[in-house]
């Protein structure tokens, strides 16, 4: 878990080139603006989420992520 909270920042990048590889597998477009967009939004709503929660001992930074059953809290 250490690591997934020193590098959390890298699986947007890493989300959007497998999803441009896929994509052009998938769909023969010479639109590449219109790949982009489209990979980016994917990656966007598979991304994890960093949140600042607000507790009684002061605010807390937190990652949720859709593959995570606990979020994780960074300090």
């Amino acid at each position: 878990m250490e690591l997934f909270k020193k590098t959390y920042w890298l699986i947007y990048p890493i989300l959007i080139a497998v999803f441009m590889l896929i994509f052009d597998q998938l769909y023969k477009t010479d639109s590449f603006p219109m790949k982009a967009i489209i990979c980016a939004f994917l990656a966007f709503l598979l991304s994890p989420r960093k949140k600042i929660i607000a507790t009684q001992t002061g605010k807390i930074k937190q990652i949720t992520w859709l593959f995570l059953k606990k979020p994780v809290i960074l300090e």
